[in-house]
């Protein structure tokens, strides 16, 4: 993989947990029941292709 390939799977990475993070504190502020639980899953899943990509980048 060329370094530029690198630096955008990190970018990458650093975008999905920016989302993640806005999407956890939206779920836990905002939100109460079954779209809490929604919302907490699906960024607690996102992790899954951030760690993936953040792999990726340090390869």
């Amino acid at each position: 993989m060329s370094p530029l390939d690198k630096m955008w799977a990190s970018f990458v990475a650093i975008g999905l947990m920016v989302v993640a993070s806005l999407l956890i504190t939206y779920a836990r502020n905002k939100t109460t029941g079954v779209v809490r639980f929604i919302l907490s899953l699906i960024a607690f899943l996102m992790f899954i292709p951030i760690l993936l990509y953040m792999f990726v980048s340090i390869m």
